[in-house]
């Protein structure tokens, strides 16, 4: 009878456990909690997560933390522009030229970041900062892939 009832609690425990995790990874969670945010707050947070990572002097620190304020406000524009689209509906599928240019747009935009990073870090710095850039490209496609595997019940 115990050892059932140890199965039972087992079993009702994994599914519990589960079932939290899918609502961890819900899509949509992270933009929900992102907008939240003020482009200075998500600036700040990405500043001082880098300050803590690099070990940033105080003039490191402010001309990131103004370059990460520019780039969350992009971030933020954009983020509203899309949710508008999607709002109206309008235009349900992007166009060829419109996907394009917004991939070109996001590639200039990533070269003049890491043109501006090199000028603010150090050497040291700069190869680590880009070593946590692919690491956390790699945990992302790593999530991806699991997301993909599990299949998910509605």
């Amino acid at each position: 009878m115990k050892k059932l009832f140890l199965i039972a609690l087992a079993l009702v425990t994994i599914q519990m456990s589960a079932q939290d995790r899918k609502k961890m990874h819900k899509k949509g969670d992270r933009a929900e909690q992102m907008q939240s945010y003020t482009p200075e707050e998500m600036a700040e947070l990405q500043t001082k997560k880098l300050t803590l990572e690099l070990d940033l002097t105080e003039a490191q620190q402010k001309q990131i933390m103004d370059l990460n304020v520019e780039n969350a406000k992009e971030r933020k524009a954009m983020m509203e522009k899309r949710q508008e689209r999607q709002k109206d509906k309008e235009e349900k599928a992007v166009s060829k030229d419109d996907k394009l240019k917004m991939k070109n747009d996001m590639l200039d935009k990533q070269i003049a970041m890491k043109a501006n990073m090199k000028k603010i870090l150090t050497e040291e710095q700069y190869k680590k900062w880009e070593n946590l850039k692919k690491e956390r490209k790699e945990k992302g496609r790593n999530s991806q892939k699991q997301r993909k595997q599990i299949p998910q019940r509605k």
